[in-house]
């Protein structure tokens, strides 16, 4: 008697083919889902892997229009970055693959759902929040916290001999000493060699961007056009060409990125369950718009509005890392992201170069920049007589405070 039906989110890779086979072996009927985020994957070979390994059932599913659409761009909008310097590549991502394996699940009346993740980082949270806040009855198999599992499993070469006991097909490369996981948005390493924080990284670890040093020698000048916080055309200047839809634009920015060796970063972050850990990303597209959307946005929004978003931002952006994309706050927060974003609306002129995105100009109809009125040349609408009365109500709280630092040091 089969215990039930379990989805398994699928890589292709050793690990998850091994739990694929472990699951049948716990007498779980298992369905495959892989997931299509633009990662560089033969899918057709997945999916025979898949068959033959015994999955009832094999999903590819083409999610890459609706990762941009759904989880980049809200990104965007909120200039979503995780400690001042990670742009959540694979914190993003993670919602969108969940999203669909619950609707798998749900329609094929599956009461379970499996991953990968380790029992260590932060992808089993992301992953499992959202399969509860969307199937709240779904019981999760999660093997790595699983002791009979971790047990027998405890390193590359127990995976190996297990692989080749069951007739999975193994590797015939040798695995690179770190982790590594890509999406549409960037590609991820950790682990290995580069758990020692003091290790530089080997040159040949990044695969999605050149290095600046061997980028062109000439830079390539973009125009990017918003509406409402969101872009919606990009064109290369001199080559007079331009991409509209979603897919396209992100795309060809990480295109644009990858050759010039943008988007590389080297940190050390606070995980969610209470470790610190080192990551190294790339993230191309996503740093060209990161730069960009700031710009229009500071040209575009009132000032005090900004303050209270750049709080809902690291706000958003934590939530995002921590697994909350599916949590009320979260929703509330998108929402008062997606009402700022209503007048951010242009265009920006950049230059991609060795490695940097340099702003080069913007316009835009709905400009809160006055040239008349900020001009040192023009008076215009403004009398400069009212500065003082400014600056003295600004100077009282000022003069109080050393009013009261004098008389304390009086008193000594």
């Amino acid at each position: 008697m089969s215990k039930g039906t379990v989805v398994l989110a699928y890589s292709g890779g050793l690990d998850t083919s091994c739990i694929l086979v472990w699951l049948k072996e716990q007498g779980y009927d298992v369905i495959a889902y892989l997931a299509n985020i633009g990662q560089d994957e033969d899918f057709d070979a997945a999916r025979k892997k898949a068959e033959k390994l015994g999955a009832k059932k094999v999903y590819i599913e083409d999610l890459r229009s609706e990762f941009v659409e759904e989880f980049i761009w809200p990104s965007v909008q909120a200039n979503a970055i995780y400690e001042d310097r990670y742009l959540l590549g694979t914190s993003i991502a993670r919602p969108c693959i969940a999203r669909r394996q619950v609707q798998i699940a749900r329609q094929e009346e599956a009461q379970y759902v499996s991953h990968g993740a380790t029992g260590k980082g932060n992808d089993q949270i992301r992953f499992e929040l959202t399969c509860y806040a969307l199937y709240p009855e779904v019981k999760i198999i999660a093997p790595w916290r699983i002791p009979e599992f971790y047990n027998r499993f405890r390193g590359r070469k127990d995976l190996m001999e297990y692989a080749e006991k069951h007739g999975i097909p193994v590797p015939v490369t040798p695995k690179a000493p770190w982790s590594m996981d890509a999406n549409l948005m960037h590609i991820s390493y950790e682990s290995g060699i580069l758990e020692n924080p003091k290790n530089h990284p080997p040159s040949d670890l990044y695969q999605m961007t050149k290095s600046p040093e061997d980028s062109p020698n000439e830079p390539d000048l973009l125009e990017i056009d918003f509406n409402k916080g969101v872009p919606v055309k990009v064109t290369h200047v001199k080559e007079g060409r331009s991409k509209h839809t979603s897919l396209e634009i992100f795309s060809y920015l990480n295109e644009i990125g990858a050759k010039h060796g943008v988007g590389r970063i080297d940190i050390v972050e606070n995980r969610f369950i209470g470790m610190k850990s080192r990551g190294i990303y790339e993230t191309p597209g996503g740093t060209i718009l990161h730069h960009a959307h700031l710009d229009i946005e500071t040209f575009t929004m009132d000032r005090e509005v900004r303050k209270i978003k750049q709080n809902l931002s690291i706000n958003f952006s934590e939530l995002i890392y921590n697994g909350f994309w599916y949590s009320p706050e979260c929703e509330f927060v998108r929402h008062c992201i997606e009402k700022s974003q209503e007048n951010v609306e242009g265009r920006v002129q950049l230059s991609v170069f060795k490695g940097h995105v340099y702003i080069l100009g913007r316009e835009s109809p709905k400009s809160l920049y006055n040239e008349e009125l900020v001009s040192m040349d023009v008076q215009g609408d403004y009398d400069p007589c009212d500065a003082s009365g400014f600056i003295k109500i600004n100077a009282v709280r000022l003069r109080e405070h050393n009013r009261l630092q004098r008389a304390a040091h009086q008193k000594l």
